[in-house]
C-alpha cells in the first residue's frame, strides 16, 4: 500500500466520520422529515465508504450475492445515500408547492 492509498483511505474516512458525527448531532435537534432525511443520506454515505474500504482489504468478499458481476450490498449502499437525498428534496419540494 503507498502513501496515496493511505491518504486516500484516511481522507475518506476522517471526512465522512466528522460529517456523519455532525449529522447525528443535528439529528438530535431537529425533528423536520426533509432534514432527518438527509441525515440519514450522509449515515448511509459513511457506511458505504467504511464498506468501500473493507472492500479494498479484502474483508467484505465472499459469500455476498451477486447482482451480475456487481456485489448487492454495494449496489445498495452506493445508491442509498442518493435515494435518501432525493426523498428529503422531495419533501421540501412538496411543502413549498404545497403553501
Amino acid at each position: 500500500m503507498d502513501i496515496g492509498e493511505i491518504l486516500y483511505i484516511s481522507s475518506r474516512l476522517f471526512l465522512g466520520a466528522l460529517a456523519a458525527f455532525l449529522a447525528i448531532m443535528l439529528w438530535s435537534k431537529t425533528r423536520d422529515m426533509a432534514w432527518m432525511l438527509m441525515v440519514i443520506g450522509t449515515i448511509a454515505a459513511y457506511a458505504e465508504i467504511v464498506y468501500s474500504i473493507l472492500g479494498l482489504f479484502g474483508i467484505t468478499q465472499g459469500t455476498v450475492p451477486l447482482v451480475g458481476s456487481i456485489p448487492l450490498p454495494s449496489l445498495i449502499l452506493s445508491n442509498l445515500p442518493t435515494g435518501f437525498l432525493i426523498a428529503a428534496f422531495l419533501v421540501m419540494v412538496i411543502r413549498k408547492f404545497h403553501r
